[in-house]
């Protein structure tokens, strides 16, 4: 048994608060992310391992150490990483001759490797190379997708869902004008993902609404798909799964549209509409002859009564 794999009992109270946190809940904490440098990583990769560090802050954890490792080949020490750092996304980086400049972004079901794709770093912008302001740490970023590919190839489909799990950052109730501060712009082309950030600029525009312009803030991507490590349809579909506490109850008698609009279905008894007491006007009173029509078929319904 692994030494993280056995029942540990708290002796102190903030040991006990500790395991309380890493406990199963029904609303799971924010996605934290750790960014491991591989045995051979060049200044490459270890500076873009530095920079999604930033973007990624407070939720991430940044391994300074080389860790000789093979994510393709063996799981294990990712995993004992996961479960050490609580952790259940990663990135991992490194770099030889048959593969240089390469990254691998995977995310773990309970601590175990769910799904994983190696990309390869063509072209790369800093940070710090491109000089102007930068948005403020843990800020939430609004993720772009734009290429057909992300809709149609099964693995840019996983790819996608895979950023967006990496750098969705916290679950908010409301959004402000104000808080929308940077943009991170994937764009799927001829075999390649460009990953670019944008920080938002308001401007004045004479109206209620701002005037918006984008400024390049960094880091700058451009990454070629490499292999891939996906997960079988039942162990997804069971990763997606949701708690029967967590689902909305049914609601008899309401039903909703594509729109969005909420239907009622209202059920009444029969209605004898000739009882209905109408507004009385002197032009839908009844005539005379109208009057004596319909007193000799109410005596002749009595007769036939009888």
């Amino acid at each position: 048994m692994d030494a993280l794999d056995r029942v540990v009992k708290p002796k102190t109270k903030r040991a006990k608060r500790f395991l309380e946190k890493r406990e199963p809940k029904l609303s799971e904490n924010i996605k934290n992310a750790m960014l491991i440098k591989g045995g051979n990583a060049n200044a490459t990769v270890t500076q873009v391992l530095k920079d999604v560090y930033a973007l990624k802050k407070p939720y991430g954890v940044l391994y300074k150490k080389k860790n000789i490792t093979r994510p393709f080949e063996d799981q294990t020490s990712l995993e004992f990483f996961s479960k050490k750092s609580d952790c259940s996304l990663f990135m991992f980086g490194s770099h030889n001759k048959k593969r240089p400049n390469n990254l691998v972004i995977g995310r773990m079901y309970d601590y175990h490797v769910l799904d994983m794709i190696e990309l390869g770093i063509e072209k790369f912008v800093s940070l710090k190379d491109i000089k102007n302001s930068k948005c403020p740490e843990g800020t939430k970023p609004m993720l772009i997708f734009a290429g057909d590919d992300f809709d149609v190839t099964e693995d840019y489909r996983r790819l996608k869902s895979l950023l967006i799990d990496f750098f969705r950052g916290p679950t908010v109730a409301n959004i402000r004008l104000a808080g929308l501060e940077y943009v991170l712009h994937f764009t799927a082309l001829k075999g390649k993902v460009y990953f670019r950030s944008y920080k938002l600029l308001l401007k004045k525009s004479g109206c209620r609404t701002p005037r918006i312009e984008l400024e390049e803030m960094g880091p700058s991507l451009d990454l070629v798909l490499r292999r891939t490590h996906l997960a079988s349809d039942d162990l997804y579909k069971l990763s997606m799964k949701m708690p029967k506490a967590l689902k909305p109850k049914k609601k008899k008698n309401m039903s909703q549209d594509t729109f969005g609009t909420t239907y009622g279905r209202i059920h009444m008894q029969k209605q004898d509409l000739s009882k209905l007491q109408t507004r009385k006007m002197k032009g839908l009173k009844k005539r005379p002859a109208e009057r004596l029509t319909d007193d000799q078929e109410k005596k002749s319904k009595r007769i036939k009564n009888n």
